[in-house]
């Protein structure tokens, strides 16, 4: 796919050269793009292997992704499978405590973690002559966890001083923290992923425990390997040290509670002790990610908020000079999502004021059609901004891990950048009306408060 890049660069300076009307944007050329040639089968436990071969470079990436996220959290244990995420690094049964950063960082390498709202992911990228290595890893820890009393205290301690440094050491953690929890009515959605010191400090190594035995189970996770391996060989590691994982009897928690349509607007309020100015953020509902208005909904957040030149930068803080910072993001999930649009006041400026010209940039994209050159420009931004991703096997990898998990379709990989492409004026106007102009939102207002906590009112 490196052949593809020059083309969007050379298509970037197109449109970023002056045009002397909006009817003479040429429309950009529609790329070609080579799909993803990976193979992917299930083991009789239940795992689901994903399996890339490129021999570009002399690495691999191994990714195991749990279909268990912040959303599947016990009652009252909010930030669980945060924790569980930290958890995973340390001891089993054949590992000491630490030992899995020392299989790849101590031979170049690197792995990471992250915990969403409808997944918890691992991810390492090796010398492609340890790949049998982490293979047999990912299944250790999959497997034979340990986890005991002075370890889960400490990782605890760990994610609680996260939780300070993220959410309340931060201008506007509290701010964004506040969002999920004023937007979502019932959903478990709405309870955000870092959780909180008091249900941390609720919880036992008795959950942590029933946690793992629950979810880290190989009927519950899917393995990607992209990168310079032979097929053949892999898929011998794959049954020699996954398919002995056995799969549990008992079945596997679901959530099933669904957001209902917003009745009406509401109003909340949030504060924190350290506000440099104002805040605001308006949010509506959004569909989920495997609907068909997603990519037309990305290409909206785009235009208003991707980079200098975007709508809401240019109108509210450099115009308008309202605002000191604004955004607008598309937050998509496997259930119902948000889209979120905020701003920070500029000094002085009331929040709704503020409010105001947010909301009213936001709608003039449902109002009126974008023009050929800001639509190029901007699909074009989005574009190469993919393509890059996927140059290396860490970006293969996690494009298909994420088209596998949150759409249920690997194959969705091959079809996302040929939907962005697709999308046109017409569709971000009419899917900025369904979702925005003609449906309820939650205005949340973040103010000073030397006393506050951060709770939402």
């Amino acid at each position: 796919m490196k052949l593809f890049i020059p083309l969007l660069l050379a298509a970037a300076a197109t449109l970023a050269a002056p045009a002397a009307s909006a009817k003479e944007a040429p429309a950009a050329p529609v790329l070609q793009i080579k799909p993803f040639a990976f193979t992917e089968r299930t083991l009789a436990n239940g795992l689901r292997v994903i399996a890339l071969e490129d021999h570009a470079s002399p690495t691999v990436s191994v990714q195991v992704w749990y279909h268990v996220g912040s959303k599947d959290d016990p009652s009252g244990r909010s930030g669980f499978a945060h924790l569980f995420e930290h958890l995973m690094f340390k001891s089993t049964r054949y590992m000491k405590s630490e030992q899995f950063d020392r299989l790849t960082e101590d031979v170049g390498g690197n792995n990471n973690a992250f915990t969403a709202d409808d997944m918890t992911a691992y991810h390492e990228v090796v010398p492609s002559n340890h790949l049998e290595t982490l293979i047999w890893a990912e299944a250790e820890r999959m497997s034979n966890l340990n986890v005991d009393e002075p370890t889960f205290k400490s990782e605890r301690s760990v994610v609680e001083e996260e939780y300070r440094q993220r959410v309340l050491a931060t201008p506007y953690g509290r701010f964004f923290n506040a969002i999920s929890p004023a937007a979502y009515t019932v959903h478990p959605y709405r309870r955000p992923g870092i959780g909180s010191i008091e249900d941390l400090e609720a919880a036992t190594l008795q959950d942590v425990i029933a946690f793992h035995r629950t979810y880290y189970r190989p009927d519950n996770a899917t393995l990607v390997v992209a990168g310079d391996f032979d097929a053949k060989q892999l898929q011998a590691w794959v049954d020699k040290y996954f398919a002995p994982v056995p799969k549990p009897a008992a079945p596997i928690p679901r959530v099933t509670a669904t957001e209902p349509a917003w009745a009406q607007d509401r109003q909340a309020k949030a504060s924190g002790p350290q506000v440099p100015l104002p805040a605001v953020a308006l949010v509506w509902q959004a569909p989920p990610v495997t609907g068909p208005d997603t990519a037309a909904l990305r290409v909206a957040a785009g235009l208003l908020s991707a980079g200098e030149s975007s709508r809401l930068n240019q109108a509210l803080v450099y115009r308008q000079r309202i605002a000191a910072q604004a955004g607008f993001e598309a937050d998509l999930r496997a259930g119902p999502g948000l889209l979120t649009a905020y701003a920070m006041a500029a000094g002085g400026k009331p929040l709704p004021q503020v409010a105001k010209a947010l909301q009213a940039e936001v709608l003039r994209l449902a109002q009126k059609p974008v023009s050929p050159a800001e639509l190029n420009k901007v699909k074009t931004q989005l574009l190469t901004q993919a393509l890059i991703e996927r140059q290396t096997p860490h970006g293969e990898a996690s494009a298909l891990a994420e088209a596998a998990v949150l759409h249920g379709r690997t194959a969705k990989a091959n079809e996302q950048l040929d939907d962005l492409q697709r999308v046109s004026a017409a569709d971000v106007q009419r899917v900025m009306r369904r979702y925005v102009a003609q449906a309820r939102k939650v205005t949340v207002s973040y103010t000073q408060d030397d006393k506050a906590q951060g709770a939402v009112q």
